[in-house]
């Protein structure tokens, strides 16, 4: 489909090598910004990220000039009773080649219109100090409702987390 001219759709196990990429591209360039690790997740095979697919709402988004998926963003939705009526947005991504050109908020509708038809509000966490990112939920309606000190550790340095949420 397209959105704001960006081709934008969620992306099936046919498309886990070029996720596998573009997940993997994000995880040497923003370690701080995702609760994995590059090592880990470069030794998990294709077919892990096949699963991952499967298993969530992941959404790709294209920019008219490139063949190659620029950006990515997706959605965990629990199978638990008693947290079905949330999802978790995760994985959030875009390539060098997309920042600046509006396709985050065009994949953030897309990937919220997906999760209204299914549950009540969506959450998600934040690297404190991503000023981009967190202007972009905010925009989009998120509230933040606290934070996590020391969330993540790379080396020797602690990176606090910003909670956010979303309730439609």
């Amino acid at each position: 489909m397209s959105i704001d001219g960006f081709r934008i759709r969620r992306l099936l196990e046919a498309d886990a090598e070029e996720f596998r990429a573009i997940r993997l591209e994000a995880l040497q360039r923003h370690p701080e910004a995702f609760g994995a690790s590059l090592e880990d997740e470069a030794a998990r095979s294709l077919a892990f990220f096949a699963m991952r697919l499967k298993e969530n709402a992941v959404f790709g988004g294209w920019v008219p000039e490139e063949p190659s998926l620029a950006g990515i963003m997706a959605l965990h939705f629990p199978s638990a009773a008693k947290t079905r009526h949330k999802a978790r947005l995760w994985g959030v991504y875009l390539r060098p080649v997309a920042r600046g050109r509006s396709l985050a908020p065009a994949l953030l509708r897309s990937v919220l219109n997906h999760a209204r038809e299914r549950v009540e509000e969506v959450g998600l966490s934040v690297t404190a100090g991503n000023a981009a990112a967190e202007r972009l939920y905010e925009q989009a309606g998120f509230a933040s409702f606290g934070s996590e000190p020391r969330a993540l550790k790379i080396g020797e340095a602690y990176h606090d987390e910003r909670l956010m949420l979303l309730r439609f």
